[in-house]
């Protein structure tokens, strides 16, 4: 009875000979040293606890690669860089009314209200898990659609109907 088994087998391994194609392993381009992706995570916490806000990045990252973008990174910076306003209104009061001024949009703000806008736009969606909801607004923004993209689509057309403020900057 043996025999039959090991006969089986060798029948078996001549006829697989082709050796099976291995599908290339994610590997989870996550890390807390780019100041981009540890901004973001720290935007996601809550309550103190930074290793729930990780996973849901790192959970995101596989969720868009099985959605199947290529490279994950690229799109995470995609969609940063389609989001980021160039001009937004401050209001201004002078002599007695408010006027929405137009202005270039700060460095500083330049990185945190994308982070915001897609954030916001995550949580808005119900139904999912947190991971996947950020993975699709991400997905979204860096196709130039979705909630973020749209926020910055109302900002900077708010500043651009406001231009004929423009002139009052200054005081």
């Amino acid at each position: 009875m043996t025999d039959t088994k090991a006969a089986a087998s060798e029948v078996a391994s001549k006829n697989s000979e082709k050796p099976a194609k291995k599908a290339k392993k994610f590997v989870n381009p996550f890390n807390m040293k780019d100041p981009m992706q540890e901004k973001f995570v720290k935007c996601i916490m809550k309550n103190g606890k930074k290793t729930v806000a990780q996973k849901i990045l790192r959970d995101c990252f596989e969720e868009m690669h099985r959605r199947g973008e290529k490279d994950v990174l690229k799109t995470f910076e995609t969609a940063f860089s389609n989001v980021v306003p160039t001009m937004e209104v401050k209001p201004k009061r002078i002599g007695g009314s408010v006027y929405q001024i137009p202005m270039e949009v700060t460095p500083k703000r330049r990185v945190s209200l994308p982070i915001r806008w897609i954030l916001k736009g995550a949580r808005s969606k119900k139904g999912q898990p947190m991971y996947k909801r950020l993975a699709s607004e991400l997905i979204d923004a860096a196709n130039e659609a979705g909630f973020a993209f749209n926020k910055k689509e109302e900002v900077e057309r708010v500043a651009q109907a406001n231009k004929a403020f423009a002139h009052l900057a200054r005081y």
